[in-house]
């Protein structure tokens, strides 16, 4: 073909999509609203909604094979709403950001909501694969039609609210894949069983071991030298078949009533091992040893059965069994693992820190009952009181202590004695859930202190002054103890301090209006030119605090909306359900919220779980380069989310 016959052919395309233009500028003046009206969310809109998308949006012609939009195009600056033709969506690069790799879309269907929404460029390419017309309205003018119609904003919702929902079913896969690399025989046993046996010296007389064996509430001792190194194995069995029925007396040395030359394997040989060993002699536990043969831990048979599935019923029953810390020690260890296996079968974030709090809960009153046994508050009315997270039913695997007490004094009772007993009882309960993994309160929020444990009275006066007086710390305060439920003890005492807080809060709306310019003090890190910003805590550069700027945010407008219509739960999740009713906003807005929310939890238990060391207390803190393309899109919607239900709270509350 020579040179001209190319210009030929050029100046022909380009006469033919000129006439195509033509005809779509033609096509967009007589006949948009009728079109409109044939397809969602359209055919729902008000007549002033069609009227502006009309006047706003331009028809553009796209000949077959060319692209649209995709991630190199930069910012999105347009939604497309097809008029004719056909589009090819295509996902770009090797991450998967939706639930298809290739989506054909037809008339009357637009593009793309998630990236014009969230004012970032797309995650797929879209090419015309026929001649195809767009409706292409400006990104400023979609905003201002989500503000201003509901039906088109319910529509857009509903959109972002499937994206969550794919990140979910991403999430569980990405959980499954841990689960199953942590969760098999192929484990090594550094990690696995106990890793502070029980040891006794040989020449420990049968009596004294026996005695160490029921107050540590194991069933068997590991005889040591005094060089670390182990020698023999006492258990339950050997009670029986070598004390009991041999008549041994109870002076005699444990070497002579031990089971010898235990079966030894050190700690970087797996949890196949083991049960290879103990299939093959016949044993139900092994000793772990470093590599020159000092003790370090024992695995049981029971150990690689909770490797594989760690029952709810056992863990339960050993907590409500447990006769000291040190067996709620290895309970705690237990509901960690479940709720890792719960992650990885695709429970979701709601479920499980309700699921978490639970055998928390029961955990911690084990712990309040068993330190009864040494304090006596017979005839007293008290209840052990839970603030924060776990007040709210919302711990995760990360979380510290946040206690007070609640009493009434009977009558003619000495509040100040009484008061010394109560916090010399919380000591010693603050120290055995610190003992069990929940650290003491760095704030000294915690029951031993005297300010946290007061008497009804003195609780409804500490809420009537934060409230009448909304002074900073009586704000802050608010937000943790507000949250409060009981855990042990007169349930009746705390609801009645949650009837005198509503009552109050109730017939001072001025506290509510501090308590929302307060919590509209900290704002989702969403930037305009970067997805996020990473640059607001100053000791943590590139990392966002997913608490202090994520779920606190929901936390924080759950509890304002609560207190204005009387809802007595401490649930932010059925905070935000029952509050939304009682204010008449619509269940879909609610409902994009909340899917928020548990995207964002979710994401903390995961980074906690995975990140974490083993045995240690995982953070917030999380760097969103190292997410993928998909956990960055749905956070960036999730923190959209807080943005918008903080909008409303300040529009309801006129805080500037």
């Amino acid at each position: 073909m020579t040179t001209q016959q190319q210009k030929d052919q050029e100046m022909a395309v380009g006469q033919v999509e000129m006439a195509l233009r033509q005809d779509g500028r033609a096509r967009m003046a007589g006949n948009t609203q009728a079109f409109l009206r044939n397809h969602a969310p359209f055919n729902k809109m008000q007549p002033d909604a069609l009227q502006y998308f009309a006047e706003k949006a331009q028809i553009v012609f796209y000949a077959a094979g060319s692209e649209i939009v995709g991630p190199d195009s930069g910012k999105v600056r347009y939604f497309y709403l097809i008029e004719s033709g056909k589009v090819q969506a295509r996902q770009a690069g090797e991450v998967t950001v939706t639930e298809y790799s290739i989506l054909s879309l037809g008339a009357g269907e637009s593009f793309p909501i998630g990236a014009v929404t969230a004012g970032r460029p797309s995650t797929n390419d879209y090419l015309a694969v026929e001649d195809t017309f767009c409706y292409q309205l400006p990104a400023d003018d979609f905003l201002a039609l989500m503000s201003s119609s509901p039906e088109f904003n319910l529509f857009c919702t509903r959109y972002i609210a499937s994206l969550l929902d794919q990140s979910r079913r991403q999430l569980q896969l990405q959980f499954s894949q841990r689960a199953s690399e942590q969760q098999t025989l192929n484990s090594p046993l550094a990690g696995i069983g106990s890793r502070s046996p029980i040891t006794v010296l040989p020449e420990t007389p049968l009596r004294a071991a026996l005695e160490t064996m029921s107050q540590a509430g194991v069933g068997s001792l590991v005889v040591a030298g005094a060089d670390g190194k182990a020698v023999g194995v006492f258990t339950r069995t050997d009670l029986l078949d070598r004390v009991v029925l041999a008549d041994l007396p109870l002076t005699t040395p444990i070497v002579q009533a031990m089971s010898a030359k235990p079966f030894m394997i050190e700690e970087h040989a797996t949890a196949y091992d083991a049960m290879f060993a103990m299939a093959t002699h016949g044993i139900r536990h092994v000793l772990v040893t470093d590599a020159e043969g000092k003790l370090t831990g024992v695995v049981s048979e029971r150990d690689l059965f909770s490797l594989q599935r760690v029952g709810l019923r056992q863990i339960r029953q050993s907590i409500d069994s447990a006769q000291n810390v040190e067996a709620l020690q290895q309970a705690a260890a237990d509901v960690r693992q479940l709720s890792f296996n719960m992650l990885a079968q695709g429970v979701g974030a709601e479920q499980l820190t309700q699921f978490i709090s639970a055998l928390n809960d029961a955990l911690t009153r084990r712990v309040i009952q068993l330190n009864l046994d040494n304090h006596n508050f017979d005839g007293i009315e008290w209840a052990w009181l839970a603030f924060g997270s776990e007040g709210r039913d919302e711990q995760t695997f990360s979380t510290d202590q946040d206690n007070g007490i609640v009493f009434a004094p009977p009558e003619g009772a000495s509040i100040d004695a009484l008061k010394q007993r109560f916090l010399a009882y919380a000591l010693d309960v603050n120290k055995d859930l610190d003992r069990c993994g929940f650290p003491l309160c760095k704030g000294n929020i915690m029951a031993s202190n005297p300010q946290w444990c007061l008497t009804l009275d003195e609780w409804k006066d500490q809420f009537s002054t934060w409230i009448r007086i909304p002074q900073p710390d009586a704000l802050l305060n608010a937000t943790i103890f507000f949250d409060f439920r009981p855990l042990f003890g007169q349930a009746e005492l705390a609801d009645a301090m949650r009837r005198h807080l509503l009552a109050q809060t109730a017939v001072n709306p001025m506290f509510l209006r501090a308590m929302a310019k307060n919590a509209l003090d900290v704002e989702p890190p969403l930037g305009k030119i970067r997805d996020f910003l990473t640059d607001l805590e100053p000791g943590h550069p590139g990392k966002i605090d997913l608490k202090k700027y994520g779920s606190r945010i929901f936390v924080d407008v759950a509890r304002i909306y609560a207190m204005a219509s009387g809802v007595h739960n401490t649930n932010t999740i059925q905070r935000l359900r029952i509050s939304a009713q009682r204010l008449s906003i619509r269940s879909e807005e609610i409902n994009a919220v909340l899917e928020g929310m548990n995207f964002i939890q979710l994401l903390r238990l995961q980074h906690q779980y995975l990140e974490g060391e083993p045995g240690t207390q995982g953070d917030n803190l999380i760097d969103p380069e190292t997410l993928n393309e998909l956990d960055r899109r749905i956070l960036k919607e999730s923190f959209r989310q807080a943005r918008k239900i903080q909008t409303r709270l300040k529009l309801d509350y006129q805080v500037q």
